[in-house]
């Protein structure tokens, strides 16, 4: 009875928009029907664990902020000390597109690479025919300097392959580089790719044998490689040899290293004696990785691009390197 006239109080005094009853008589009224207030939480206990972890986060942000300061620090003092010697370089081994000084450069050598391999990279932000121009300039700025320096075989690799693309035009450009440095004495170009007939001077020729120089006239031979040259061709040489070796053509036992190594050296080339990384990290990208277990591979920590200083060292480094290749 006593919830059923509480009821019919609030209906009223509803009904009336509140003018029946006062703000603390509604209160009294709907009193009873609320929850008990939650029990006072004891977190005085909890306080201590809360300390303890804040202090522990803040020790580990502050480590933290400490190793990535330092390492900044010292990255930022390496990148200026190979920018510095970088730049030294440039200043006192200039060669001013004259061979009489590239060949002064490397005339106290005690030997000089018959096979150079070099990684280029399109950049991504010049992607284009102002990637395009950049990348053909540095692969005919490499080519001028190996033949100043006498070195008869260079092969560029770039991952696209956008060099393979377009043959011609790359012939071209490294043909007037060439005239750029050596004026009317400058030496036979031959620039070719796998599976590809290679263009000497300006026209077809089938013989991509680079030791090949008509009348013993100075030829530099240069091979564009690209991904596809790399692991794929692998692949394809272990299907072929499977293939054969099932339909009773060829023995297991006849597969060894040296008819593997002789199959790719037909089919891409054989290996460099030193390959050189422009880049600034160590990266093959996808370099055909058959073709380096020998090579000598050199690299400048820091390094911003193609540069006369970069190859010249690379030139020393090799002529000092022990080659041990065991029994």
């Amino acid at each position: 009875m006593v919830a059923s006239r509480e009821t019919q109080v609030y209906r009223a005094d509803a009904k009336q928009q509140g003018s029946l009853l006062s703000p603390n008589q509604r209160e009294n009224l709907i009193k009873p029907y609320l929850p008990s207030p939650p029990a006072p939480s004891h977190s005085s206990s909890q306080s201590p664990w809360r300390i303890r972890a804040l202090i522990r986060h803040q020790i580990h942000f502050l480590v933290f902020t400490i190793i990535h300061t330092l390492f900044s620090l010292y990255i930022r003092l390496r990148q200026t000390y190979h920018a510095l010697v970088d730049r030294v370089f440039a200043i006192l081994y200039y060669h001013h597109r004259a061979p009489e000084l590239i060949q002064q450069d490397v005339r106290g050598l005690s030997r000089i690479p018959e096979h150079l391999s070099v990684i280029l990279e399109l950049k991504g932000e010049e992607r284009g025919s102002t990637g395009l121009e950049g990348l053909m300039d540095e692969a005919a700025e490499i080519s001028a300097w190996c033949a100043c320096v006498g070195i008869p075989m260079l092969s560029i690799y770039e991952k696209t392959g956008i060099l393979k693309r377009y043959l011609p035009t790359t012939h071209r450009t490294v043909s007037s580089k060439l005239h750029d440095y050596f004026g009317r004495s400058m030496p036979s170009l031959q620039i070719g790719a796998p599976h590809v007939p290679a263009l000497l001077n300006g026209g077809e020729f089938e013989n991509t044998d680079p030791r090949g120089s008509p009348s013993g006239q100075t030829h530099i031979s240069i091979l564009l490689l690209s991904s596809e040259d790399g692991r794929s061709t692998l692949v394809d040489l272990t299907k072929t040899l499977a293939e054969m070796s099932q339909r009773n053509k060829l023995a297991p036992d006849d597969i060894s290293r040296d008819l593997i190594d002789a199959e790719i050296t037909e089919s891409v080339m054989g290996e460099p004696d030193l390959l050189v990384l422009f880049g600034p990290n160590v990266g093959l990208q996808g370099y055909p990785p058959w073709q380096v277990r020998l090579t000598e591979i050199f690299h400048v920590q820091d390094n911003g691009g193609v540069g006369y200083q970069v190859f010249l060292r690379a030139l020393h480094r090799y002529a000092k390197a022990q080659m041990r290749f065991g029994r």
